[in-house]
């Protein structure tokens, strides 16, 4: 199984770690500690030393009940960010919904565009599909970010989030897209409450049967603190553990805070012979 990319094609035999570069002031686990261009390219050759597989920059915080930033902000924070991390010998991912902000990126040479709305934004499935090869993760959302946690509801959450990214991967198909360029992601913590996340995540592997890789986002995440009581800043094993657990029930990538733990914790998995799910 393989991710093919702008630059990459990228091994999946193996599970990736994705290394989130949030270049926000207010993301809600680490806003603000790489919000300019020097600290952001810092923190992207640390996850990098420290064994990220492929970075994510965002310029936007998709906590619950943000504001949107405006394009051109969202523009100024990711693009110079971007344009060197292109350098630094790894994949590299735009965290947008926005079509512009995709466009810009794909313009510089950007691998992979990774969207919480599922490239349902005015423009964005036709511009992704008409790229020549950049990779694209599709992930379910309720709502929007500003509204998803208010009071999401489903019959049934894991058949709606399959139904979902069964019909926006084949409607990226429709227009001539390779499977092999295709990624899926569950979408944990965006408009679902905790109950919803853990029956989601306890029927993950339902989410195989789509035949398309699977990346995970547990990091940090609420549902964590639920589980645990811990408080955001002690959650990093709870998050380890959801990645691990992610993995086995057929996940690809995880995208983590806390590279070197995961990448560690991985590196054990295998040792241990449990392989691939």
């Amino acid at each position: 199984m393989h991710w093919q990319t702008t630059r990459y094609r990228i091994d999946l035999t193996t599970p990736r770690v994705m290394g989130i570069v949030n270049v926000t002031p207010d993301s809600f686990s680490d806003g603000g500690r790489h919000s300019n261009t020097s600290a952001a390219l810092a923190h992207c050759e640390r996850l990098i030393a420290a064994g990220a597989d492929i970075l994510d920059i965002g310029g936007e915080s998709t906590r619950p009940g943000v504001d949107p930033v405006l394009l051109d902000d969202e523009l100024a924070r990711v693009l110079p960010v971007l344009r060197d991390a292109m350098s630094l010998g790894v994949p590299v991912s735009i965290d947008t919904y926005k079509t512009e902000v995709m466009r810009a990126a794909l313009d510089l040479g950007c691998d992979i565009v990774n969207d919480i709305n599922a490239l349902r934004a005015d423009g964005a499935e036709a511009l992704v599909a008409a790229h020549p090869s950049c990779g694209v993760c599709l992930m379910h959302m309720q709502n929007e970010p500003k509204t998803m946690q208010l009071d999401p509801r489903y019959a049934d959450v894991a058949r709606e989030v399959r139904e979902f990214l069964a019909e926006r991967a084949q409607a990226l198909r429709t227009r001539g897209m390779a499977d092999d360029r295709i990624v899926l992601d569950p979408g944990y913590g965006f408009g679902k409450n905790h109950a919803h996340n853990l029956e989601l995540f306890v029927r993950q592997d339902e989410l195989r049967a789509l035949g398309l890789p699977l990346l995970v986002g547990w990091s940090r995440k609420g549902t964590l603190g639920k589980v645990t009581g811990r408080e955001l800043g002690d959650r990093v094993v709870a998050s380890v553990a959801a990645a691990l657990a992610a993995v086995q029930r057929g996940a690809r990538i995880v995208r983590v805070h806390d590279v070197a733990e995961t990448a560690d914790a991985l590196k054990v998995w295998r040792a241990a012979g449990l392989g691939s799910p």
